[in-house]
């Protein structure tokens, strides 16, 4: 299953990030910054890339509005 912000890797092994999920399709931000629909089947959601670049919830960062 994909998610939005799944880093994936194409066939040929360009990477890219989830931007957008349909019912068959991702549409993808390329590392080149090219922008494309592909068809799921051609994707693998790469696990570590994604865990490495997800935003966390815990900072000790305060923000000034919180």
């Amino acid at each position: 299953m994909f998610h939005i912000g799944d880093c994936v890797v194409y066939l040929d092994g360009t990477r890219g990030i989830v931007l957008e999920v349909t019912d068959d399709r991702c549409h993808v931000l390329w590392e080149d910054y090219f922008v494309s629909w592909e068809n799921k089947t051609l994707l693998t959601v790469d696990e570590e890339l994604t865990k490495k670049q997800t935003i966390r919830g815990s900072s000790h960062v305060s923000h000034p509005l919180s």
